[in-house]
């Protein structure tokens, strides 16, 4: 039997189930706000989806649930956050009001974090910037689970990426990995008995594999060939080797309960959108994107999901008896 939540209940839940299983109220707050987020831009694999994976590592301490990040600021327009091997959304929302500050005064700004657990959707924490006008650019890398361009051996997380921009309604967001799918996308077919698709992984000889379970025991392919393992470097450069994180060959792996906390890396960098002096920059992108939508099955990037956000705080997210039952077991009162 199915049951609809509520974007009210979806936040709700979360929170009590990872207070319930060890997180501070601070950490849980900001997640559960992640995953509301998520769950209306129906994501589900990073948003009620994911909340086990969360509760699981809380538990067994991959992830610090009682961690307070540390601000510090070592230059002008640079803003550090420590996460204290916590997650990694309350360690951006510590330090959003000194970045939102610093871009505005300086006209851009840096803030980088480390020691942090994986962040989920990134275009999560872009799309909050755009919406405080400005332009935003993150980074994140995430535990081995993609060989270099020629290899077979993991050595490269799919190291996301996400670019937003204001506009007159909701922001422009682009959110991608330099990966050609998510772990979870292989994890997912696999229970599913279902194939993948060929340009998704290489199996342990590092030859491509319609298998998923080959895909798992060997690697995720880059998006593109060569462009997204080169991709994957330069993510990799910028959100651990410019915050001191962990490499993603270091870190411990976001998919088993081994090895304590991965300590992954996020940079973001905040562009307030008329710094040039560009003061009709929000009417230049409108006339731009209505130019490249104005031909027949073209959109702009993110219009899906916030066409999905506007439907789902209306009617609410479906979740079936599984799902039920699995939020109820971890310790969440529906």
């Amino acid at each position: 039997m199915t049951k609809i939540l509520t974007m009210d209940d979806v936040e709700r839940v979360s929170q009590q189930a990872l207070i319930a299983c060890g997180a501070a109220p601070e950490q849980a707050a900001a997640v559960a706000r992640s995953i509301r987020a998520a769950e209306g831009e129906g994501t589900r694999g990073i948003g009620l989806g994911y909340l086990p994976y969360y509760c699981q590592h809380l538990k067994v301490g991959k992830i610090l649930g009682d961690a307070v990040p540390r601000v510090s600021h070592p230059a002008p327009g640079m803003v550090a956050v420590d996460a204290a091997d916590g997650f990694a959304h309350p360690a951006f929302e510590a330090g959003k009001p000194a970045l939102i500050k610093a871009a505005n005064d300086q006209g851009i700004a840096l803030m980088g974090i480390t020691n942090a657990y994986a962040c989920g959707v990134l275009g999560y924490f872009t799309d909050i910037l755009a919406r405080e006008g400005l332009m935003a650019i993150m980074f994140a890398n995430a535990s081995s689970t993609m060989a270099p361009w020629g290899g077979k051996t993991p050595f490269f997380g799919t190291n996301p990426w996400s670019f937003a921009a204001p506009r007159r309604c909701d922001p422009l967001v682009i959110d991608s990995s330099s990966s050609a799918t998510a772990f979870v996308n292989l994890a997912n077919a696999a229970a599913a008995g279902d194939a993948i698709p060929p340009n998704w992984a290489l199996d342990a000889e590092g030859q491509p594999t319609t298998d998923p379970n080959a895909g798992m025991a060997g690697s995720i392919a880059p998006a593109g060939g060569h462009k997204g393992a080169a991709l994957a470097l330069m993510v990799e450069v910028l959100a651990a080797g410019l915050t001191g994180a962990h490499w993603s060959f270091e870190a411990s792996s976001l998919g088993d309960d081994a090895g304590g906390p991965p300590k992954l890396g996020q940079t973001i960098i905040a562009i307030r959108a008329d710094g040039l002096g560009q003061t009709d920059h929000i009417a230049r992108i409108e006339a731009m994107i209505s130019a490249m939508t104005s031909e027949e099955g073209t959109r702009a990037p993110g219009e899906r999901r916030h066409q999905t956000r506007a439907h789902t705080a209306r009617n609410g997210v479906e979740i079936d008896a599984e799902m039920q039952a699995t939020l109820e077991s971890l310790g969440a009162s529906l």
